[in-house]
């Protein structure tokens, strides 16, 4: 098939998605297809009759893929790098591209590519995409109405409230919410903007900084629970064996989840019974159900130290396939390997869609 692999894009999670596009780009090559790795925002400036010839160039795009660095990347000067200048948030030829390809694989994060826009923009064109749908990924895309749903869906999971510009100097006493807290963007990913705060001061810090990530409108806190972390990778509804991880300084952030050495992640999980594992795993499943999720998502968990209880913390509709993501570690765990692992993704989203 002729499949372009998206990726990129301005998003704080934009080097960790060039570099789980490259792993799929080069895996879908290895196994016979004529892909390509496009960035989403940077396009492809290239001669409008010769773009059929894109999906046989050698190298493939991989070259824009240049790996993860430790904090992430200025979102503004990428903007003013972009040599046309438009404020369109789609490069050259990216429509007219994933219009010739038989399936687009998104390998994005963040924003346009999980908050649903991409998605309906390619169902209106008639695109052929994987991964979730546009509804699917708007829901679990804002993390308050994604919890709010939980709660209705009887998903555990953490009480929670946000504030938006106007409500965001509320005193804590009136939000009904006391130290430790969490505070993290509404919609965002990669635990970046994520902060526990125990004193009023990082608090107030916390939520200026939450708001700046990736501008956003609205700031979600939440009761801060001393626990263990668990990924639970779901694929067409069903539940992958859990993934427990041990950052090496207790916090999984951004430089711990995609540097080597950042954390431990063992799959199956040694420290859960298997009863606890199970009813964690009908809980992801649950949660993907009530967000309208299809193709594949990660639910995130944690199990509070104090009663053992678990609590669902969000849904990532389109999960790092990095080789050091969460999603290819677990798929392994169940016999399913990288390449058959990105096969299967496609396979199940024409099967959901197509």
């Amino acid at each position: 098939m002729k499949i372009i692999v998206l990726a990129g894009g301005l998003s704080p999670e934009r080097d960790v998605s060039l570099t789980s596009g490259a792993s799929i780009c080069k895996t879908l090559r290895e196994n016979g297809h004529q892909a390509y790795l496009l960035d989403v925002f940077f396009g492809l400036p290239y001669d409008s009759d010769k773009l059929e010839e894109v999906f046989d160039l050698p190298g493939a795009g991989l070259e824009i893929a240049e790996g993860i660095k430790t904090t992430a990347p200025d979102l503004e000067q990428l903007r003013r790098s972009r040599p046309d200048q438009s404020d369109c948030l789609l490069g050259p030829n990216v429509i007219e591209l994933c219009r010739m390809a038989d399936i687009t694989f998104i390998g994005l994060h963040g924003s346009i590519g999980e908050d649903g826009k991409l998605q309906a923009t390619f169902d209106v064109l008639g695109i052929r995409y994987t991964g979730p749908s546009a509804l699917g990924c708007s829901l679990s895309m804002d993390k308050l109405i994604a919890k709010q749903i939980f709660k209705m869906s009887q998903v555990p999971t953490p009480r929670g409230t946000s504030l938006n510009q106007k409500t965001k100097n509320t005193p804590l006493s009136e939000l009904g919410y006391y130290l430790p807290l969490v505070v993290k963007p509404c919609s965002s990913g990669s635990s970046i903007g994520v902060y526990i705060v125990h004193t009023e001061e990082e608090y107030r810090n916390a939520i200026y900084q939450s708001f700046e990530v990736d501008h956003q409108d609205e700031v979600v806190i939440e009761p801060y629970i001393k626990g263990r972390e668990f990924a639970c990778s779901i694929i067409a509804g069903k539940a992958l064996p859990l993934v427990e991880i041990i950052p090496k300084d207790g916090v999984f952030n951004y430089e711990n989840k995609y540097q080597s050495g950042g954390a431990r992640e063992i799959c199956p999980p040694q420290s859960l019974d298997e009863e606890t594992q199970l009813e964690i795993q009908k809980a992801g499943e649950k949660a993907f159900e009530a967000l309208h999720m299809d193709v594949y998502s990660r639910a995130d968990f944690i199990v509070d130290d104090e009663d053992g209880r678990f609590y669902c913390l969000e849904m990532n509709a389109l999960p790092g396939m990095t080789p050091a993501s969460l999603i290819p570690k677990a798929a392994h765990a169940a016999g399913i390997e990288y390449s058959e692992l990105c096969e299967r993704i496609i396979a199940e989203s024409f099967k959901a869609r197509y």
